[in-house]
């Protein structure tokens, strides 16, 4: 599969393509099969990647900035420094990827499987996050402020350190996540929330 960039310029679409530095914004990749490839600081700001295949992708530093990536597999993907703010991924498998100082302001990934997933110090303040996968995920030190986690699986999860003021954990699992010196401070859950065996719940909250 080719396709011609916002610059001019025709690039191959395949597993494992070098496609560094590209110029594919708002580009149509709907289903495209990018497994393995080198996206790294490639401009796909606005393009369709719905269900597209970017398992193990390398995309650091990439501009996804409101990609459309719902449904698209992420899987063991690099994007450290991705710039992910606006895109859509619900539904979206970043099972195992690496997002340290990825930018995920503004973006919903309500359903998406985050499962292992490295979102170390990363800022999802306000973000919806309603019934993702979660589970055995790096989130210390993580901004939450204000963030859905409604619905959301939490088990084994790392938010040590993490800010979760203001979020809403109602129906939440975090049975076994590590909590030590998180801020819950304002946070919201329901009878159906589940917490750590052993941890005290703050008072006021």
């Amino acid at each position: 599969m080719k396709v011609t960039g916002t610059d001019g310029m025709e690039y191959t679409i395949e597993p494992e393509a070098n496609l560094r530095d590209a110029n594919l914004s708002d580009t149509d990749l709907n289903g495209a099969d990018l497994s393995g490839a080198d996206l790294s600081s490639a401009n796909l700001d606005g393009a369709n990647l719905r269900d597209a295949k970017l398992r193990g992708a390398k995309l650091r530093g990439a501009d996804l900035s409101k990609a459309n990536l719902i449904s698209a597999d992420l899987s063991k993907a690099n994007l450290s420094g991705a710039n992910l703010r606006g895109a859509k991924l619900r539904w979206a498998n970043l099972s195992e990827a690496k997002l340290r100082w990825a930018s995920l302001s503004q973006t919903n990934l309500s359903n998406a499987d985050l499962s292992g997933a490295d979102l170390g110090g990363i800022d999802l303040e306000y973000d919806n996050l309603s019934e993702a996968n979660l589970m055995d995920a790096n989130l210390r030190s993580a901004y939450l402020s204000g963030a859905s986690l409604i619905g959301v699986n939490l088990s084994k999860a790392n938010l040590s350190k993490a800010d979760l003021t203001d979020t809403n954990l109602s129906g939440a699992n975090l049975s076994e996540a590590d909590l030590r010196d998180a801020n819950l401070s304002g946070a919201i859950w329901s009878d159906e929330t589940v917490f750590p065996e052993g941890f005290e719940i703050p008072k006021g909250s």
